[in-house]
């Protein structure tokens, strides 16, 4: 008998061990958030009264961007630009494709859908959202959006009507359109004038933003044929160190410094300056900066070219036949191309800054 009511006894307290164990794993539990299931609500991009919310899955990617910025579905974007249908593709950036598109209301806009490239389409996405989002000038593209949804990024720019600065130098001559007549003088300088603004205030920020690719194709222009400098994916900022070390060189081929091909792998303020110069010279001579100029049967580089027709005061003789001069203008082309030889100076001691281009260029505007 007493075997048995051993028994029990060690039953019913090993029952009662486990239910009080059971009640603490219910209450602990209970405790817990629920975990939400329900997918990502991005905001009506034409919704002005709202605030954009980034939810939690997306703190990481999105933590410092600028909140004003407007988050907008996948599920949009495809409708806007027809399934990113290859007939709205108005431009290749870096690392991706630029769409027009035409929102539900009714806003047209260029939207940049970055390369599948999980690695390289993070660092341009933040790059583009972490500089771009934030930066307030007229001569800088305005970013409106942004879509991150599973491995895509996508950003959403101001539509520019003209299009890019590339296209004007290089493709007006085959377009059979009306609007499509080469670019006068004047209005190359107040182009060239305009980029020069943009750069100086990035470079004047507390951290100065060294873009590191400026070129024709990053150029925009608006109705009125004002510059606004595009694709800050390669964008960097400057720390206390006044410089940022890369372990590879970022640019395009023509319009880097010639200190990057030896070896320096600093990107300073001065390499963009020089990237301007070689810009001002295309825009004058309409000449690619990655074609050779041939010179007594060699091959030299755009700039090698410059530097020899300045030392001759050859100035005129190289913009190019088709860029309509006006009348009194001729002593202005030699300033122009006076200042875009300083600028690709082999030396990034004698290369001006961008604040004493702007000036120079402003003088310029005013003489013509």
């Amino acid at each position: 008998m007493d075997n048995k009511l051993a028994i029990i006894l060690v039953s019913i307290t090993s029952s009662c061990f486990i239910l009080l164990i059971l009640t603490f794993l219910i209450l602990v539990c209970r405790r817990r958030p629920p975990i939400e299931d329900h997918p990502r609500r991005a905001r009506n991009f034409s919704d002005q009264s709202s605030t954009p919310v980034l939810s939690s899955d997306t703190v990481n990617d999105s933590a410092s961007f600028d909140p004003s910025i407007y988050e907008i579905s996948m599920a949009d974007l495809s409708v806007a630009t027809k399934g990113f249908s290859s007939d709205l593709i108005v431009g290749d950036g870096s690392f991706g494709f630029v769409y027009r598109a035409k929102l539900s209301n009714g806003v047209v806009v260029a939207v940049k859908k970055l390369d599948p490239d999980a690695l390289q389409g993070f660092r341009e996405f933040s790059a583009e959202m972490e500089t771009l989002g934030r930066l307030r000038h007229p001569n800088i593209v305005r970013i409106l959006g942004y879509c991150i949804s599973g491995p895509d990024r996508v950003l959403i720019y101001e539509f520019l009507e003209k299009g890019s600065l590339d296209y004007w130098l290089h493709e007006t001559n085959t377009a059979t359109t009306a609007d499509s007549s080469p670019l006068s003088w004047s209005t190359r300088v107040n182009i060239a004038h305009g980029v020069a603004k943009g750069l100086s205030y990035l470079h004047g920020l507390p951290k100065p933003i060294i873009h590191r690719d400026i070129k024709s194709s990053n150029v925009l222009l608006d109705s009125d044929f004002v510059a606004h400098i595009a694709d800050f994916g390669l964008a960097r900022r400057m720390e206390e160190s006044r410089s940022h070390v890369s372990t590879q060189v970022a640019g395009t081929m023509g319009y880097m410094p010639p200190e990057y091909w030896g070896g320096y792998t600093a990107a300073t303020v001065k390499a963009d300056v020089y990237s301007f110069g070689i810009l001002m010279l295309e825009m004058a001579t309409q000449r690619r900066p990655n074609w050779p100029v041939v010179v007594e049967e060699k091959e030299v580089g755009l700039a090698q070219w410059a530097v020899m027709m300045e030392g001759q005061n050859r100035y005129c003789e190289m913009v190019h036949e088709g860029v309509v001069v006006g009348d009194g203008e001729e002593k202005s082309v030699e300033e122009y191309m006076r200042i875009a030889c300083l600028c690709i100076k082999e030396s990034t001691r004698e290369r001006p800054t961008m604040n004493q281009v702007v000036e120079l260029l402003e003088e310029l505007c005013r003489a013509i």
